[in-house]
């Protein structure tokens, strides 16, 4: 079987053990791995879900909120250090991957013993060009462009996936406002739909909320699973069409791949 797990299912500022960021792990069967976003949860949400450092060899970043990629100093270190490791490899965005290093990352990491560091010290990048894909494992997975923060002057970098696992079509939002206008056709193609959802009493601008996604037809809507949302009491997502919130640790499985 392949698996989707969810690491977390929680927003940004979820805090506890109860839930954590949401960071996802797709597991082939040759136990092969990709995380899907690296947060500042991560160390912690990977050993709740029984793995380590080790395992993490293929990572794919959307976008460079603390979330998404503040835990990436953690997997650099250890496993630069750790000789059981493989350096991973790193997907990101040919427009994010710059600053993924320049703003983000070289602060904590640019400094080693004897050495001055750059990203390929610790990963090897592959940069994904404009509405481009990349192969994971024989998986294409899609890069969607995704409209999350709207500063007025410029678009904050952000890119969801679109791919298939034993022939079902998956849309992974990641974090993204509600803009069917530009990604209609993910939402009408895909099979399952794993959806950014604001649930807080007090939202931003910079997510889809709960309500939002109450108004889309019901033809989406029962293909689509919620996640991303806050730490408060959670309305009836089954009574009101979806298939659901997804919760820490909830395993999506697909068959295997045939040859």
């Amino acid at each position: 079987m392949i698996k989707l797990i969810f690491l977390g299912s929680g927003s940004a500022f979820t805090v506890g053990a109860d839930n954590f960021q949401s960071n996802m792990l797709i597991v082939n069967e040759q136990n092969q791995k990709l995380l899907i976003d690296c947060g500042t949860d991560i160390r912690f949400s990977l050993h709740q879900a029984g793995f380590s450092h080790c395992d993490i060899t293929d990572i794919y970043i959307s976008h460079l909120h603390a979330d998404h990629v503040g835990g990436l100093e953690y997997i650099a270190f250890n496993t630069l250090f750790d000789p059981r490791c493989k350096k991973p490899k790193l997907y990101t965005s040919k427009d994010i991957a710059s600053d993924l290093w320049d703003r983000t990352l070289s602060g904590g990491l640019r400094f080693l013993n004897d050495d001055i560091a750059d990203i390929g010290s610790f990963f090897e990048q592959e940069k994904i060009k404009h509405e481009g894909y990349f192969h994971w494992q024989e998986i294409q997975f899609n890069l969607v462009r995704v409209t999350h923060v709207d500063s007025g002057y410029y678009l904050m970098p952000s890119y969801g996936l679109f791919f298939q696992l034993a022939g079902v079509k998956i849309f992974i939002t990641t974090d993204t406002q509600l803009c069917l206008n530009t990604n209609n056709k993910f939402y009408e193609q895909a099979d399952m739909i794993f959806h950014d959802c604001e649930t807080s009493l007090y939202p931003s601008p910079v997510h889809a909320t709960y309500q939002q996604l109450s108004n889309l037809p019901e033809t989406i809507k029962s293909k689509m699973w919620l996640y991303g949302y806050q730490p408060i009491a959670l309305p009836d997502a089954k009574k009101d069409g979806f298939c659901g919130f997804v919760q820490r640790g909830q395993i999506f499985e697909f068959p295997a791949l045939t040859k």
